[in-house]
Protein backbone atom coordinates (compact mmCIF):
# COMPACT_ATOMS: atom_id res chain seq x y z
CA UNK A 1 0.00 0.00 0.00
CA UNK A 2 0.59 3.52 -0.08
CA UNK A 3 3.92 4.86 2.36
CA UNK A 4 4.20 8.30 3.89
CA UNK A 5 5.69 11.09 1.61
CA UNK A 6 9.10 11.71 2.88
CA UNK A 7 10.57 14.84 3.75
CA UNK A 8 11.86 17.11 0.63
CA UNK A 9 13.72 19.58 3.33
CA UNK A 10 16.21 17.20 5.39
CA UNK A 11 17.59 18.51 8.79
CA UNK A 12 20.54 19.12 8.54
CA UNK A 13 22.82 17.77 11.60
CA UNK A 14 23.14 19.63 14.59
CA UNK A 15 22.11 19.44 18.59
CA UNK A 16 18.60 18.13 17.79
CA UNK A 17 19.36 16.37 15.18
CA UNK A 18 21.34 12.90 14.81
CA UNK A 19 21.73 12.09 11.11
CA UNK A 20 23.32 9.07 11.92
CA UNK A 21 20.46 7.68 14.25
CA UNK A 22 18.14 9.18 11.28
CA UNK A 23 19.74 7.03 8.89
CA UNK A 24 20.14 3.86 10.94
CA UNK A 25 15.66 4.20 10.87
CA UNK A 26 15.98 4.86 6.75
CA UNK A 27 17.36 1.27 6.87
CA UNK A 28 15.17 -0.36 9.45
CA UNK A 29 12.15 1.07 7.58
CA UNK A 30 13.37 -0.02 3.84
CA UNK A 31 12.45 -3.74 5.25
CA UNK A 32 9.13 -4.48 4.31
CA UNK A 33 6.54 -7.00 3.18
CA UNK A 34 7.94 -6.64 -0.77
CA UNK A 35 11.37 -6.56 0.63
CA UNK A 36 12.07 -8.79 3.80
CA UNK A 37 14.98 -10.14 2.94
CA UNK A 38 17.60 -7.77 0.54
CA UNK A 39 21.12 -7.31 -0.02
CA UNK A 40 23.36 -4.88 0.60
CA UNK A 41 22.82 -2.99 -2.08
CA UNK A 42 19.18 -2.76 -2.09
CA UNK A 43 19.33 -1.52 1.24
CA UNK A 44 21.77 1.15 0.12
CA UNK A 45 19.48 1.82 -2.59
CA UNK A 46 16.16 2.13 -0.80
CA UNK A 47 17.79 3.81 2.26
CA UNK A 48 19.31 6.28 -0.24
CA UNK A 49 22.86 5.51 1.59
CA UNK A 50 26.16 4.61 -0.36
CA UNK A 51 27.00 1.01 0.60
CA UNK A 52 29.65 1.24 3.16
CA UNK A 53 27.13 3.92 5.25
CA UNK A 54 24.63 1.12 4.56
CA UNK A 55 27.22 -1.70 5.95
CA UNK A 56 27.94 0.05 8.83
CA UNK A 57 24.42 0.32 9.65
CA UNK A 58 23.17 -2.96 8.98
CA UNK A 59 26.43 -4.55 11.27
CA UNK A 60 25.29 -2.33 14.15
CA UNK A 61 21.57 -3.21 14.30
CA UNK A 62 23.22 -7.04 13.43
CA UNK A 63 25.49 -6.71 16.46
CA UNK A 64 22.44 -5.61 18.81
CA UNK A 65 19.95 -8.20 17.49
CA UNK A 66 17.74 -6.37 15.42
CA UNK A 67 19.06 -7.37 11.89
CA UNK A 68 20.12 -10.98 11.27
CA UNK A 69 22.09 -12.19 8.00
CA UNK A 70 23.31 -15.39 6.10
CA UNK A 71 26.20 -13.52 4.73
CA UNK A 72 24.59 -12.60 1.56
CA UNK A 73 21.05 -11.38 2.44
CA UNK A 74 19.75 -9.07 5.19
CA UNK A 75 16.55 -9.66 7.18
CA UNK A 76 15.02 -8.19 10.84
CA UNK A 77 14.44 -10.36 13.56
CA UNK A 78 11.55 -10.60 15.91
CA UNK A 79 13.96 -8.61 18.26
CA UNK A 80 12.78 -5.40 16.02
CA UNK A 81 8.87 -5.37 17.35
CA UNK A 82 10.71 -4.35 20.96
CA UNK A 83 10.72 -0.50 19.28
CA UNK A 84 6.94 -1.19 18.51
CA UNK A 85 5.27 -2.68 20.94
CA UNK A 86 7.27 0.05 23.04
CA UNK A 87 4.80 2.81 21.97
CA UNK A 88 1.85 0.05 23.05
CA UNK A 89 2.82 -0.87 26.21
CA UNK A 90 3.10 3.03 27.22
CA UNK A 91 -0.39 3.24 26.20
CA UNK A 92 -2.49 0.31 28.53
CA UNK A 93 -5.82 2.02 27.37
CA UNK A 94 -5.49 -0.42 24.19
CA UNK A 95 -5.52 -3.60 26.72
CA UNK A 96 -8.76 -1.96 28.15
CA UNK A 97 -10.06 -1.30 24.92
CA UNK A 98 -9.95 -4.90 23.68
CA UNK A 99 -12.73 -6.41 25.42
CA UNK A 100 -15.17 -3.56 24.32
CA UNK A 101 -13.97 -4.59 20.65
CA UNK A 102 -14.71 -7.73 21.15
CA UNK A 103 -17.87 -7.07 22.61
CA UNK A 104 -19.21 -5.20 19.27
CA UNK A 105 -17.59 -7.98 17.63
CA UNK A 106 -19.84 -10.32 18.31
CA UNK A 107 -22.71 -8.16 18.22
CA UNK A 108 -22.28 -7.33 14.44
CA UNK A 109 -20.41 -9.97 13.82
CA UNK A 110 -18.16 -8.01 11.63
CA UNK A 111 -14.19 -7.12 12.17
CA UNK A 112 -13.19 -4.03 14.59
CA UNK A 113 -9.79 -2.41 14.62
CA UNK A 114 -8.22 0.44 16.16
CA UNK A 115 -6.04 3.02 14.32
CA UNK A 116 -4.02 6.60 15.20
CA UNK A 117 -3.16 9.00 12.76
CA UNK A 118 0.82 9.37 11.76
CA UNK A 119 1.75 12.12 9.21
CA UNK A 120 -0.40 10.62 5.92
CA UNK A 121 -1.39 6.90 6.98
CA UNK A 122 -3.19 5.85 9.77
CA UNK A 123 -1.23 3.02 12.53
CA UNK A 124 -3.11 0.03 13.29
CA UNK A 125 -3.16 -0.49 17.54
CA UNK A 126 -5.32 -3.15 17.97
CA UNK A 127 -7.57 -5.09 16.10
CA UNK A 128 -10.09 -7.99 16.45
CA UNK A 129 -10.97 -9.96 13.33
CA UNK A 130 -13.93 -12.43 12.41
CA UNK A 131 -12.49 -13.74 9.24
CA UNK A 132 -10.12 -12.40 6.08
CA UNK A 133 -11.91 -9.81 4.57
CA UNK A 134 -8.99 -8.08 2.77
CA UNK A 135 -6.46 -9.22 0.29
CA UNK A 136 -3.76 -8.02 2.67
CA UNK A 137 -3.18 -9.15 6.30
CA UNK A 138 -3.71 -6.19 8.74
CA UNK A 139 -2.73 -6.61 12.09
CA UNK A 140 -1.30 -4.14 14.83
CA UNK A 141 1.37 -1.68 13.38
CA UNK A 142 0.21 -2.28 9.90
CA UNK A 143 -0.27 0.86 7.87
CA UNK A 144 -2.96 2.08 5.75
CA UNK A 145 -3.47 5.94 3.47
CA UNK A 146 -5.56 7.82 5.64
CA UNK A 147 -6.93 9.63 2.99
CA UNK A 148 -9.01 6.14 1.24
CA UNK A 149 -9.87 4.97 4.73
CA UNK A 150 -12.85 5.25 7.13
CA UNK A 151 -10.55 5.47 10.35
CA UNK A 152 -8.05 8.19 8.50
CA UNK A 153 -10.81 10.62 7.16
CA UNK A 154 -11.92 10.87 11.09
CA UNK A 155 -8.90 11.44 11.96
CA UNK A 156 -7.75 13.93 9.36
CA UNK A 157 -10.97 15.75 10.13
CA UNK A 158 -9.50 16.54 13.91
CA UNK A 159 -7.00 18.79 12.12
CA UNK A 160 -7.73 22.44 10.21
CA UNK A 161 -8.40 22.45 6.73
CA UNK A 162 -5.21 23.76 5.78
CA UNK A 163 -3.28 21.09 7.58
CA UNK A 164 -5.52 18.74 6.05
CA UNK A 165 -5.06 19.63 2.68
CA UNK A 166 -0.98 19.71 3.33
CA UNK A 167 -1.03 15.76 3.90
CA UNK A 168 -3.34 15.67 1.06
CA UNK A 169 -0.56 16.58 -1.32
CA UNK A 170 2.68 14.96 0.77
CA UNK A 171 0.76 11.90 -0.20
CA UNK A 172 -0.85 12.56 -3.23
CA UNK A 173 -3.75 10.13 -3.88
CA UNK A 174 -4.29 7.19 -6.30
CA UNK A 175 -7.02 5.56 -7.29
CA UNK A 176 -6.72 2.39 -5.89
CA UNK A 177 -10.18 0.68 -7.09
CA UNK A 178 -12.89 2.02 -9.64
CA UNK A 179 -14.40 4.03 -6.38
CA UNK A 180 -11.29 5.47 -5.23
CA UNK A 181 -11.76 9.14 -4.89
CA UNK A 182 -8.34 11.28 -5.73
CA UNK A 183 -9.65 14.94 -6.29
CA UNK A 184 -7.87 16.79 -3.14
CA UNK A 185 -11.24 18.85 -2.96
CA UNK A 186 -13.74 16.35 -3.06
CA UNK A 187 -11.69 14.30 -0.51
CA UNK A 188 -11.49 17.64 1.72
CA UNK A 189 -15.08 17.76 1.21
CA UNK A 190 -15.19 14.52 2.71
CA UNK A 191 -13.55 15.08 5.74
CA UNK A 192 -15.27 18.12 6.35
CA UNK A 193 -18.04 15.74 6.39
CA UNK A 194 -17.06 13.33 8.84
CA UNK A 195 -16.14 16.10 11.07
CA UNK A 196 -19.66 17.54 10.99
CA UNK A 197 -21.20 14.21 11.58
CA UNK A 198 -18.51 12.69 13.63
CA UNK A 199 -18.36 9.51 11.95
CA UNK A 200 -17.13 7.82 8.17
CA UNK A 201 -17.68 5.42 6.35
CA UNK A 202 -16.06 4.55 3.10
CA UNK A 203 -17.48 2.43 0.45
CA UNK A 204 -15.06 0.01 -1.97
CA UNK A 205 -12.56 3.02 -2.02
CA UNK A 206 -9.61 1.04 -0.93
CA UNK A 207 -10.45 -2.17 -1.99
CA UNK A 208 -12.84 -3.64 -3.66
CA UNK A 209 -15.62 -5.05 -1.73
CA UNK A 210 -14.79 -3.73 1.34
CA UNK A 211 -17.10 -1.34 3.17
CA UNK A 212 -16.25 0.11 6.55
CA UNK A 213 -17.36 2.86 9.05
CA UNK A 214 -15.19 4.64 11.81
CA UNK A 215 -16.06 6.65 14.74
CA UNK A 216 -14.28 8.67 17.08
CA UNK A 217 -11.77 7.55 20.11
CA UNK A 218 -11.23 11.00 22.10
CA UNK A 219 -9.69 11.79 25.25
CA UNK A 220 -10.96 14.30 28.03
CA UNK A 221 -10.41 17.62 26.21
CA UNK A 222 -12.86 16.19 23.06
CA UNK A 223 -9.53 15.69 21.02
CA UNK A 224 -9.72 12.72 18.67
CA UNK A 225 -6.66 10.60 19.93
CA UNK A 226 -7.55 7.34 17.63
CA UNK A 227 -10.46 5.42 15.61
CA UNK A 228 -12.49 2.71 15.77
CA UNK A 229 -13.93 0.91 13.02
CA UNK A 230 -15.94 -2.07 11.59
CA UNK A 231 -15.20 -3.22 8.29
CA UNK A 232 -17.11 -6.27 6.03
CA UNK A 233 -17.94 -7.26 2.54
CA UNK A 234 -20.19 -5.00 0.64
CA UNK A 235 -21.71 -8.23 -0.80
CA UNK A 236 -23.44 -8.72 1.93
CA UNK A 237 -23.28 -5.63 4.14
CA UNK A 238 -24.55 -2.42 2.15
CA UNK A 239 -23.82 1.26 2.88
CA UNK A 240 -26.97 1.72 4.44
CA UNK A 241 -27.26 -1.53 6.25
CA UNK A 242 -23.87 -0.93 8.06
CA UNK A 243 -24.74 2.91 8.79
CA UNK A 244 -28.60 1.79 10.23
CA UNK A 245 -28.19 -1.15 12.29
CA UNK A 246 -24.11 -1.29 12.83
CA UNK A 247 -22.92 2.58 13.30
CA UNK A 248 -25.07 2.68 17.09
CA UNK A 249 -22.97 0.02 18.26
CA UNK A 250 -20.07 1.31 17.15
CA UNK A 251 -20.56 4.74 18.37
CA UNK A 252 -21.85 3.18 21.60
CA UNK A 253 -18.40 1.59 21.79
CA UNK A 254 -15.93 4.19 20.78
CA UNK A 255 -17.72 6.15 23.76
CA UNK A 256 -17.12 3.44 25.94
CA UNK A 257 -13.10 3.34 24.78
CA UNK A 258 -13.15 6.93 25.22
CA UNK A 259 -14.29 7.41 28.73
CA UNK A 260 -11.27 5.05 29.59
CA UNK A 261 -8.61 7.11 28.84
Amino acid sequence: MATTAKQTDTPRPGDTYVQSFARGLEVIRSFNASAPRQTLSEVAAASGLTRAGARRILLTLQTLGYVESDGKLFALTPRILDLGFAYLSSMPIWNRAEPVMEALVQQVHESCSAAVLDATDIVYVMRVATQKIMSISLGVGSRLPAWCTSMGRLLLSDLDDAKVLARLEAAPPEALTKHTVTDVDALLAKVVQARKQRWCLVNQELEEGLISIAAPIVNRSGRMVAALNISGQANRTSAKVMQDTMLPALLASAQQISRLL
